[in-house]
Formats: structure tokens, C-alpha cells, sequence
């Protein structure tokens, strides 16, 4: 938003296209060609150094030659001292300009991909797991606040990997075998096959034409994943614990019982076991059992966030799914808070990470007190104090990923 200004047409050749920022590696090479007489080589030189400066330092024997070549040429010694410093906090994040080129082509044809075909998109991020920042759990999220239709593993219907079904039309996404903690990937391709053969009468069918024992149909219920052969899981799990393996002889031979019909589980024991045995849940967000209890202790959703003026003080309260701490970021922590609407961005500074670490660093559910940022589109929550609210998911469990 600010004007840009260039102090001689050489450096505005060097940084017009970025705004006289210096983003490359070779914009460097060329301020230094360029403003401060070095040769070609000389330049080489320097871009090696700052590839190496974390590791080795190197950079401050440039520092004469950049400053006095500036100066040399009629530039102000504070410019060219600044040049320098620019030169030094470049070699922290610096890179070539061919990275950033096939960077950004990744990044277009990805999101081109998740606006066109986000249902396709969930799929193949789900197939390609484990990915970086984004676990299953919150690809999934996305994907449902974006219209995207997901469906539940099934011993009927799943394959090993997540799929589309319903095509030509509006595809929705049926979660794969693999995604049951524990299960062998020998035992879901042994499940598939045989339903390719003849769909399941029963979970007893199951087990006995895909060759499963006791253990697996138990994760298999665990799961919700019989929901199609015995009905809600508490089902599932009696009817998984009562397939005790038979002799060989009489592998094959029917066992005629009656039923016993169990209560449905409440819908807060659903979603523990989800998470204890997918990773991620269905049905609604745990954050919005919680709603009304953290909403009496005044904590505003993302949602309600969101339209929040720049400065305002607020709470906000989410399930952790991400902490960073960038080398380059001098002690600050970045965490995602994730909710029932979409995530808050938190930016815990050093005074307050070291004040607050057992909080920081260990809740599972964390309340944040602080002060709301927005420009334009970006919108930061700045903490002040930091509360550890994980006794109010009960058993839930839902790990974060930390970067350090």
C-alpha cells in the first residue's frame, strides 16, 4: 500500500518487479553488481555466503566492500548500511528464483484443483497422507465447510484408499480401509476382494470369507465401519466380540442365535471413538458440544471473530492442531486453533511463551485471551494469557502436529 521509491534507476532495474524488496537470491547478486561494483564473480560469491551464513557466518566481509562500493556511487552511507542489514535478514529466507517459480505452480495448480474439483482434491490429499501441517481430520473439516459430501469407511462400500462415488455427477468422497488405526493393509485388501466376490450377509460373513480374526473386526467396529452389516457401533462391537474363531472343521457351518439389540451411544461417545480410531470424526465438530459451555465463559467462535474490528480484545477457544516455532522467528510461536466454523490463527510472543510454557505446550484445548489483528484479509489473534481448557474434551484425543 506504501509508494514504492527506488534511489537510482540501477536498483530499480535490480527490485522493480518486487517492489524493492529483494525476494531472490539473484536480485541480490544484481544490487551488488549493480550498486556496489562488484564483478559477476564477486557476486557468485556473495550468493554463496549467505546460502552458508547461518551455518558458517561469512557475510560480515562483504560489509566494507557493499558499503563503500555503494557509497562510492553516490549513495547515502545510511542506504547503503541498510542494503547490508536487507543482505543479512534475506540469507535467513532467501532462495533462488526457480524455486519460487515451480513453487508457485504447485500452489496455482493445487488450488485450481481444490476450487474445481474439491471432492477429487480431498481424495488424492487423503491418499497421499502423511503430508506436512494438514491432518486428515482437518482436510476433511475444509472440505465439509466447502460442500463437500463425505462418507464414512464401510466394509461395503470402502476400497483400501479413499474414492469418489456418485460419478459423473457431484462426486462425494467414501473414506478408505487404511484409515482404521491398527487394521493391516493385507487385511483390508482381503476384505475388498472378497466383497468383490459376493456383498456381505453379515458381519459373521465377513469374517469368515475375508479370513479375519476376532482383534480385526473388533478395530473394525471401533471404527464405525459395519455400520451397513450390524447398525450403530455399540452393535458393532457386540456383534465383533461375539465371533469367536470356530475349528476349521466347522469354519463354514452357521450359528443360529438370537439378536440381543443394544441403545445407540450418545453422540459425545461417538466422536471419541471416531478420533481414537480414524483420526477424525463425521459427525458434528467437538467444538460445538462445547459451544455453549465456552460461549457462558465468553469465548467467541472463529465465526464470530471473524467481522471483529482491528485492536478489539477477545477470547477464543480451539483444538490444537498446529505449533510452530520458525528459527527465523526469534522465540514466536505460532499456533492454529481449530473450531466448528474454521481456525484462529494465534501469535504467542516470547515474553509470553517462556511466562506460559506448560500451557503452550501441552493443551489439547486452549483458551486464549489476547488482542485481535486484522488488516484486509489477514486476521491474528496476539495472546496475553494462555488457558489449558483440555479437561473439557473429556477422552477425546486429537494429537497436533508441532514444528520446532
Amino acid at each position: 500500500k506504501e509508494a514504492v521509491t527506488y534511489p537510482s534507476a540501477a536498483l530499480e532495474q535490480a527490485l522493480g518487479r518486487t517492489l524493492g524488496v529483494p525476494v531472490f537470491q539473484e536480485q541480490v547478486m544484481q544490487v551488488s553488481i549493480l550498486a556496489a561494483g562488484f564483478t559477476p564473480g564477486e557476486a557468485d560469491g556473495l550468493r554463496r555466503a549467505m546460502a552458508a551464513w547461518k551455518r558458517k557466518g561469512g557475510l560480515e566481509k562483504y560489509y566494507n566492500r557493499i558499503v563503500d562500493g555503494m557509497t562510492a556511487r553516490g549513495y547515502q552511507k545510511e542506504f547503503a548500511v541498510q542494503i547490508f542489514e536487507q543482505i543479512k535478514g534475506f540469507s535467513e529466507y532467501g532462495f533462488p528464483e526457480s524455486h519460487a517459480a515451480s513453487f508457485a505452480l504447485l500452489v496455482y495448480a493445487s488450488c485450481w484443483l481444490k476450487h474445481t474439483e474439491p471432492a477429487a482434491f480431498l481424495a488424492a490429499m487423503l491418499n497421499s497422507q502423511p503430508l506436512g501441517f494438514y491432518s486428515p481430520s482437518q482436510l476433511v473439516q475444509d472440505a465439509k465447510r466447502h460442500g463437500v459430501e463425505v462418507r464414512a469407511v464401510d466394509v461395503m462400500f470402502s476400497a483400501l484408499d479413499a474414492t469418489l462415488e456418485d460419478l459423473p455427477h457431484t462426486p462425494a468422497v467414501r473414506l478408505g480401509l487404511g484409515l482404521i488405526a491398527g487394521l493391516k493393509r493385507a487385511s483390508a485388501e482381503r476384505i475388498v476382494a472378497a466383497r468383490a466376490q459376493e456383498p456381505f450377509e453379515s458381519a459373521e460373513d465377513l469374517s469368515r470369507r475375508a479370513n479375519l480374526e476376532q482383534h480385526e473386526m473388533k478395530l473394525l467396529a471401533a471404527a464405525d465401519a459395519l455400520a451397513s452389516l450390524s447398525g450403530h457401533r455399540r452393535q458393532q462391537v457386540w456383534d465383533a466380540a461375539a465371533l469367536h474363531a470356530p475349528p476349521l472343521l466347522l469354519r463354514d457351518a452357521p450359528v443360529e442365535e438370537e439378536l440381543l439389540e443394544l441403545p445407540e451411544a450418545p453422540e459425545g461417545e461417538e466422536i471419541v471413538f471416531d478420533y481414537a480410531a480414524l483420526g477424525l470424526t463425521l459427525r458434528r465438530h467437538p467444538m460445538a458440544l462445547l459451544r455453549q459451555r465456552l460461549s457462558a465463559m465468553r469465548f467467541k467462535s472463529s465465526q464470530a471473530l471473524r467481522e471483529l474490528p482491528n485492536g478489539r480484545l477477545v477470547r477464543a477457544c480451539g483444538i490444537v492442531t498446529l505449533r510452530q516455532q520458525p528459527g527465523t522467528a526469534k522465540g514466536v510461536v505460532f499456533v492454529s486453533l481449530e473450531d466448528e466454523h474454521g481456525s484462529v490463527q494465534v501469535i504467542v510472543w516470547k515474553s509470553v511463551r517462556e511466562q506460559q510454557r506448560q500451557a503452550l505446550m501441552n493443551a489439547k484445548l486452549l483458551g486464549v485471551y489476547g488482542t485481535w489483528q486484522r488488516e484486509g484479509e489477514v486476521r491474528n489473534l496476539i495472546a496475553q494469557r494462555l488457558v489449558d481448557l483440555t479437561h473439557l474434551l473429556g477422552q477425546l484425543s486429537a494429537p497436533s502436529r508441532d514444528f520446532h
